[in-house]
C-alpha cells in the first residue's frame, strides 16, 4: 500500500514552484493537500489571498500529482490539525520556509514522519515564490536586535541607553504579530505605497511615527519601529526617557552588514496567540532597564569589532534583561524551544514583544530551517 503524504498551505497564484513542491510531495505518496481557509489567512498575514479558497482547490485538484484537496478546519499556523487526524498520513511533508518547531512537534507526537525539502526551481525554471509574485510593496520590515522597550518613555526614564535595530529587505512576507514591525509597515504603505519616497531618512522617519500615533493614540508604537524600517543599515537609537532619540548613530559599512547577514538566522514560530498580553506582570524597575541598556551597549561595540562570541553573549544578556521585566515574553514552550539551540547558537532572543513570531539566532554557521535576512543598503544618491 502506498503510503499517504499531506502537505499543508495557502497556495495562492499556484505558481511552478508550487508544482515543483507538489510533485516532490508526491513521489512519496499519494498527496492530501490542506489549504488556509481565506480567514486563517487573513489572520495569520493581514490580507486576504487573491484567490478565494474554492479557486485554489479548483486548481489544485486539476494536478494530476494531487490526490485530495481540503479546506483546513482549524485555525492559525496549525490549522491542518483536524484533517491530520482525519487523514492519518505516514509524512507530512514542508518546504524549509515553511517549517516551524510546532508542526514538527505535533507530528512527532501523532508518530508522522516530518520531512522538510528544500526549494528546488523545476529543471532550468526560475525560482519562484508566492510574495515575489505578490509583493505589493519594497516596504522593509525591521529587526530589533538589542535594547528593544528602551524606546518607551516609561522605561528609558529609568536609565538611558540604546536600542539596535537593522532595516531588512521584505524577501519573504513576515507574519503579522511576529515582532518584526509589521503594523507600523502597513502604516507606511498607507503612506507611500510600494516604496519609501526619497529624502532625509530621519525625517521620513519622524512622519512615520507621527502618522502611526496620532493625537490621542493610548498605547504609542516605539519610534524603534519607524526607525528600524525608514533607515537603511545598522542603528543605534539612544533613548532618555522621551519617545523620539537623543540621537541615532547609522552604519552602512559594508563589511559589517554583510557579517550581520552571515550570522544572524531567524526561526519562524507563528505569530502571537490572541489575547497575548505583553505588558501583565511588568517590572519595570532601575536594576532591570540598567542591565538592558548595558547589554545594548555591548552589542553594539561587539557588532563594530566584529566579535561573534561577545555579541552573542550581549544579545542574550539583552534578551534575558528584557524577560526579567516582561516575562510574560516566553512561555515554557518557547524555553524549552530555546535549550535545543544552545549548542548551536552563541546567542538567542526573540523579535518584537515575543510570545511567538521569530527565535532569532547568532551562529558561527548556519542553522538547518532557519530563515537569512538581507540587510537594505543605502542607495547612492
Amino acid at each position: 500500500m502506498r503510503k499517504k503524504v499531506l502537505v499543508s498551505g495557502c497556495f495562492d497564484l499556484l505558481h511552478s514552484g508550487h508544482v515543483a513542491f507538489l510533485q516532490e510531495a508526491a513521489s512519496l505518496g499519494l498527496l492530501h493537500v490542506c489549504i488556509g481557509s481565506d480567514q486563517t489567512i487573513h489572520a495569520l498575514k493581514g490580507r486576504f489571498p487573491v484567490n478565494a479558497q474554492a479557486e485554489r482547490m479548483f486548481m489544485l485538484e486539476a494536478l494530476s500529482c494531487v490526490h485530495t484537496v481540503r479546506v483546513s478546519r482549524g485555525s492559525g499556523m496549525l490549522d491542518f490539525e483536524p484533517e491530520l487526524d482525519a487523514i492519518r498520513p505516514d509524512i507530512f511533508f514542508v518546504n524549509e520556509d515553511g517549517h516551524t518547531p510546532e508542526k514538527e512537534a505535533l507530528c512527532r507526537a501523532h508518530g508522522i514522519e516530518y520531512t522538510v525539502a528544500k526549494r528546488t526551481p523545476a529543471g532550468q525554471l526560475p525560482a519562484r515564490s508566492t510574495t515575489a509574485l505578490r509583493q505589493v510593496s519594497n516596504i522593509p520590515y525591521r529587526i530589533d536586535l538589542a535594547g528593544g522597550w528602551l524606546d518607551q518613555p516609561w522605561v528609558s526614564i529609568h536609565y538611558p541607553g540604546p536600542v539596535i535595530t537593522i532595516s531588512i529587505e521584505p524577501t519573504q512576507q513576515f507574519n503579522h504579530r511576529s515582532g518584526m514591525a509589521t503594523s507600523t509597515r502597513d502604516k507606511a504603505i498607507e503612506l507611500w505605497g510600494q516604496a519609501l519616497p526619497s529624502g532625509n531618512p530621519e525625517q521620513l522617519a519622524r512622519i512615520l511615527f507621527a502618522y502611526d500615533n496620532p493625537p490621542g493614540t493610548v498605547e504609542v508604537s516605539g519610534s524603534q519601529d519607524s526607525i528600524g524600517i525608514i533607515m537603511p543599515g545598522l542603528n543605534k537609537a539612544h533613548y532618555t526617557g522621551r519617545f523620539w532619540p537623543e540621537r541615532i548613530e547609522p552604519v552602512q559599512e559594508e563589511r559589517i552588514l554583510d557579517w550581520l547577514e552571515r550570522h544572524l538566522f531567524l526561526l519562524p514560530l507563528g505569530p502571537r496567540r490572541a489575547g497575548y498580553q505583553v505588558l501583565d506582570e511588568t517590572r519595570i524597575e532601575p536594576e532591570n532597564v540598567r542591565a538592558l541598556a548595558l547589554a545594548a551597549e555591548a552589542c553594539w561595540e561587539a557588532i563594530l569589532q566584529q566579535d561573534l562570541v561577545a555579541f552573542g553573549r550581549a544579545f542574550r544578556a539583552s534578551f534575558e534583561a528584557q524577560i526579567a521585566m516582561f516575562p510574560n515574553m516566553v512561555d515554557p514552550e518557547i524555553l524549552a524551544l530555546i535549550e535545543q539551540f544552545r549548542d548551536k547558537a552563541l546567542g538567542w532572543k526573540l523579535s518584537g514583544a515575543g510570545g511567538g513570531g521569530y527565535l532569532i539566532l547568532i551562529a558561527e554557521n548556519p542553522v538547518q530551517d532557519t530563515i537569512q535576512i538581507k540587510i537594505r543598503r543605502q542607495k547612492p544618491d
